[in-house]
């Protein structure tokens, strides 16, 4: 058969003519039927008689119909069609839209104005500095004006164009640039990073871990508990795009209380003892495996040590002494531990140098003595601030709140809520959690940490699981993806603010916002499938060290979907008021039908996420979006294309999430009223903000009534913005004015006054 195409040539795409090769047509054909697996089995659906089948039509048809030429095109449209005829129809869909992706990417290379406007951005990236390229400050924990920042963002620039040319489907990336959504941290897609993880460190310490450069043993003291924290974070961050949390800081860091505890008390007993020459009449051999027994750091010395007096009343002082200064070491070490975790978080870096790992930490239930030890002394750290007195910006803290535990006087750890109240009012920090809320108190089991629901630096929240809902716990598991809806542009396009309409056209916006979701719901499952497909192997720390639940069940070559439908795909919305707006004419701030009409797009945005993860068996949730940039980046295409218009495009961002707007003058108790209902719905994580002006740390009962408002309104995560300045010459940290109250300097008097009046996600 091919003797007769000896004299047929190929027309390539650049007008180049080669002799033709059946074998390049074999081996395109079983690329597309290697392409589509079978799911259960995760290996090729296909047979090779399937591919012999195909191939062989083709070249008939080849033969048949062409004598001396034939394009690249030719064959592929032939290829196309015998698939189908064959009843070949997802080989055939695949192998089309590989084909469109690599025509897309040879546009972006090939074509000279679109090699051009990339060419240009590329320019921007290495000639610009942050302040003047956009895309420089797109994360703003990497300072994009280092050299490895820079070189991130090259990799970040490519790697968007590589996945929309080569993995996205043109759909997808089409609403994306168009603003009608907008794909979170797309340059990972083609890595198949998933997003964050709350990290069990109990699991990761028990018997060490191995970072990939040596094995790290199992800490045995509370400074190592700390450093190893920082260590897994720092690792864990490289095999991931999104945060790092910790979901009971406390509970994982009392063991090393212990250990740092037991330390100490057997040397301070051997040094009273050796000292005063008792060493003679008693075994520390003896003393050293009771003290191995403890289980706690508070106990009675004599039930413990008496045995070991002989009515001698010098030994039983040296004992209780002992214990008082092992407890007072113990203390000031854990001091010195936490102290230099938060340090730690706020210096070492990740991906090559160029990006602080974006932390949280989340504590305040453990009432034991250690956990309680661990607590304060890392609160008490975090009011000191860093080596200059400056506020600490990560680890986000999040105190968690819990009646029963710690919101009630007379509660084991009521004495820690008022510190971390007095912290907060001071640092900005901790933010705070509520596991009362009604969302969450449906999980919590007494005694039990893991059924705790604990929150991602920015608000993401990972609890429930429909794969396995008797296994429903926060640690190792996390978000997998999210997108984010355009809500301001369907109520645009719904609305009355265009002047078209005297009436909004509710089912209209409904229908679109149903569509949208379809649209987002498929690429995210798109993704998902990339993520699935990657192996063990590419994450050698979130895998490998069974970061991630079940991950160490793993071989090294296997695939992921077994572990990673753990996880959840996140469908996010930014700028409701301004949806509102455009619809009736008032946001939810305004009025009260504008509230309800919020709730009902909220409350159909979560029913329909419920309505996938049914349909998928998948962990499907909604998200009250977290990118505080790409509230920008909406409004800017759409003043484009609609124009200013009053009270939705007429600023420069649109409102985060479902909030009401930062402009809109509202007292803080009916700003909690109003967005506490939409914590419910927003499973997938939810934050409110109250602004504060003044200095809150001289008003704590205030501070705290705000805490108790959030609680008491079916906050599941809330945080509290308020100015904090420092100076930077005497060290005075509050509120400041024209004259520093600490050193009497004016403003413009040497070096400036630094001033935070609110800190809020980093992506």
């Amino acid at each position: 058969m091919e003797d007769k195409m000896a004299n047929l040539k190929v027309i390539k795409r650049n007008g180049k003519k080669v002799d033709f090769d059946g074998t390049k047509i074999a081996i395109a054909i079983k690329k597309g039927f290697d392409s589509v697996k079978d799911e259960e089995l995760d290996e090729p659906k296909y047979e090779e008689k399937d591919i012999h089948k195909v191939y062989n039509e083709v070249i008939k048809k080849i033969e048949k119909n062409y004598e001396d030429k034939i394009t690249i095109e030719n064959i592929q449209d032939l290829i196309v069609e015998v698939m189908r005829k064959k009843h070949y129809e997802d080989v055939a869909d695949s192998f089309s839209e590989y084909r469109e992706r690599r025509n897309i990417s040879r546009e972006m290379f090939f074509d000279d104005k679109k090699r051009h406007k990339f060419l240009k951005t590329l320019e921007g990236l290495g000639l610009k500095s942050a302040h003047e390229e956009d895309l420089k400050r797109e994360n703003a924990n990497i300072d994009g004006d280092t050299a490895m920042g820079t070189m991130l963002q090259y990799g970040s620039t490519v790697s968007k164009e590589f996945t929309k040319a080569y993995l996205m489907k043109e759909k997808f990336a089409d609403a994306h640039d168009a603003g009608d959504i907008h794909i979170h941290d797309m340059d990972f897609m083609a890595m198949g990073t998933t997003t964050c993880c709350q990290i069990d460190l109990n699991k990761l310490f028990k018997g060490g871990f191995s970072t990939g450069h040596g094995h790290l043993r199992e800490p045995n003291d509370i400074m190592s508990y700390g450093a190893l924290a920082a260590i897994a974070i720092q690792s864990n961050q490289n095999d991931q795009h999104g945060g790092q949390s910790i979901p009971a800081f406390d509970y994982f860091m009392a063991p090393g209380v212990l250990k740092t505890f037991k330390k100490q008390l057997k040397q301070n007993i051997y040094d009273l003892l050796d000292f005063s020459d008792f060493k003679h009449f008693i075994s520390m051999d003896k003393v050293a495996t009771d003290i191995d027994k403890l289980k706690t750091i508070e106990f009675n010395v004599d039930e413990i040590f008496a045995k070991y007096y002989n009515e001698s009343d010098e030994v039983k002082r040296l004992f209780n002494m002992s214990y008082d200064k092992a407890l007072a070491k113990t203390d000031r070490i854990t001091y010195q531990a936490m102290e230099a975790f938060i340090h730690n978080l706020n210096t070492m870096h990740s991906r090559a140098g160029a990006q602080v790992p974006f932390s949280s930490v989340n504590f305040g239930t453990d009432t034991s003595p250690e956990g309680r030890m661990v607590i304060k002394n890392y609160l008490l750290s975090l009011d000191s601030g860093l080596g200059n007195g400056e506020t600490p910006i990560f680890p986000v803290s999040i105190f968690k709140v819990k009646e029963g535990i710690n919101y009630n006087e007379g509660e084991p750890n009521y004495d820690l809520f008022k510190l971390s109240c007095k912290v907060s009012a001071k640092r900005l920090f901790p933010n705070f959690s509520f596991l009362d809320s009604t969302f969450n108190k449906q999980y919590y089991k007494e005694g039990d940490y893991k059924s705790e629901v604990s929150y991602m630096g920015c608000r993401t929240r990972v609890m429930g699981d429909i794969t396995d809902p008797k296994n429903e716990v926060t640690p190792g598991r996390g978000n997998l993806s999210f997108t984010s809806i355009n809500l301001p542009r369907l109520g645009i396009k719904h609305g009355i603010c265009l002047g078209e309409r005297n009436k909004a056209d509710i089912k209209g916006f409904y229908d679109e916002l149903e569509s949208v979701m379809e649209l987002v719901k498929d690429q995210l499952l798109e993704r998902f499938e990339i993520q699935c497909n990657k192996r063990c192997y590419n994450f050698p720390f979130l895998l490998g060290e069974g970061v991630w639940t079940d991950g160490e069940k793993l071989k090294p070559t296997d695939r992921l979907r077994k572990v990673l439908k753990h996880g959840t795909l996140t469908f996010g919305f930014i700028g409701l008021a301004e949806c509102l707006k455009a619809l009736i004419g008032k946001h939810h701030g305004e009025d009260k039908k504008a509230q309800k009409l919020g709730l009902e797009i909220i409350e159909f945005m979560r029913k329909k996420a419920d309505e996938y993860s049914e349909k998928y068996n998948l962990n499907f949730s909604l998200i009250a979006t977290p990118a505080e940039g790409l509230s920008g980046r909406f409004v800017n295409i759409d003043k484009a294309i609609y124009g200013k218009i009053k009270g939705v495009t007429d600023r420069e961002y649109y409102t985060n999430s479902f909030h009401v707007p930062v402009y809109y003058n509202i007292s803080i108790v009916d700003k909690l009223k109003l967005e506490g209902p939409y914590h419910t719905f927003t499973n997938g994580g939810h934050i409110s903000y109250i602004e504060v002006d003044g200095d809150t740390a001289m008003n704590l009962e205030a501070f705290e009534k705000i805490v108790r408002l959030m609680h008491d309104n079916n906050i599941g995560y809330g945080a509290i913005n308020h100015p904090v300045d420092r100076d930077p010459v005497c060290g005075y940290t509050g509120v400041i004015g024209d004259v520093c109250p600490g050193c009497g300097r004016k403003e413009g008097e040497g070096v400036p006054i630094e001033r935070i009046r609110e800190i809020k996600c980093a992506r």
